[in-house]
């Protein structure tokens, strides 16, 4: 496993991070369908065995269940291994399970201790506001984080799913640590601006799906798209549906022959891929079960040879061709 420096931090945090989004289980509105805890517990802990040394979870996957569940990992971990635990805040959700979006001092206060509570833990190690949402009050949910840190309940405080001109309005109150921003081979929004703003001000990158939510893992078939459960948000997601879906399966197609020539897998060539750039950090890689990590970690050992980059760039260039031709497009949010 390969190491990097967080930003201005000084941690040296693995190039991959293990993912707990769908460990939340399905039962909430951005779901990946059922999941058993036990082997979501043997997933942590088997991460750890692997060199893996941080997780990132967030407070409303699964509503608090992904926390919960990390919490009960780490503590059958030796304390001297124990991995640094990243999660984030700003999104709140009532009883009958609707989500609300709020950063205010007092609900990120509130969120903070009732985090801490469902990790088990003293001090959170990298706070993050979840999104920029509502954006007139990113300020003071930022003035909160820092307000928090100084109070010793988190030691680091980052951000996701913010755009370049939000960070540059919270680096004027406190440094940003890090950015964790959706990218992957088909999600690639961020590199014109976001970057290299984040290069710029060195501001650590945690990329999360670098694997497209599974699109890219070479295992997803048009009857897996087809059969996804209402509990599995993919279902809704238009990169999962026609006419996207065919495009995005023909492109993993010419990346399965990249990888071969490799004799890597493809979820290895997409993460490598992730962290072949230069502003990225690490790459967060979810996983389900023991065996899923054990098949993706050994990307984190993975160097892209340029001979592959100038492949896949073709490859990139054809997919972008073929949507093109299909006209106006719906995004995903995620």
């Amino acid at each position: 496993m390969q190491y990097r420096k967080l930003g201005r931090t000084g941690l040296e945090i693995s190039v991959i991070g293990l993912g707990t989004w769908a460990i939340g289980g399905g039962e909430w509105q951005f779901g990946w369908g059922d999941q058993n805890d036990a082997d979501a517990v043997a997933a942590i802990r088997r991460s750890v065995e692997l060199g893996i040394n941080w997780i990132d979870t967030a407070a409303v996957y699964g509503l608090g269940r992904s926390e919960e569940l990390v919490g009960a990992a780490i503590k059958g971990i030796a304390e001297a291994d124990r991995p640094l635990i990243a999660t984030k805040c700003g999104r709140v959700w009532q009883d009958n399970g609707q989500i609300g979006k709020c950063l205010s001092r007092e609900s990120v206060i509130n969120e903070c201790e009732a985090s801490l509570r469902r990790l088990q833990v003293d001090c959170i190690d990298l706070y993050q506001m979840h999104w920029p949402e509502p954006d007139e009050d990113i300020e003071e949910g930022w003035e909160t984080l820092a307000h928090l840190q100084q109070q010793g309940k988190v030691r680091h405080i980052g951000v996701s799913n913010h755009n370049a001109k939000q960070l540059a309005r919270l680096q004027s109150i406190a440094p940003v640590v890090s950015l964790q921003p959706p990218y992957s081979m088909i999600a690639r929004d961020i590199e014109d601006e976001i970057l290299p703003w984040c290069f710029e001000h060195h501001t650590g990158v945690l990329c999360y799906s670098p694997m497209g939510k599974g699109m890219l893992t070479g295992a997803f078939t048009a009857e897996r798209a087809h059969s996804l459960s209402e509990n599995d948000h993919r279902s809704r997601d238009p990169r999962f549906q026609s006419p996207q879906l065919e495009v995005n399966l023909a492109f993993v197609d010419r990346l399965q022959e990249i990888a071969a020539e490799l004799s890597w897998t493809v979820p290895e060539l997409a993460i490598a891929w992730v962290l072949n750039h230069p502003a990225v950090t690490s790459a967060i890689v979810g996983a389900r079960s023991a065996r899923q990590i054990e098949q993706t970690a050994i990307a984190g050992d993975r160097a892209l040879p340029e001979d592959s980059v100038a492949k896949i760039d073709v490859a990139l260039q054809e997919r972008q061709t073929a949507l093109s031709s299909l006209g106006d497009l719906d995004q995903a949010r995620v």
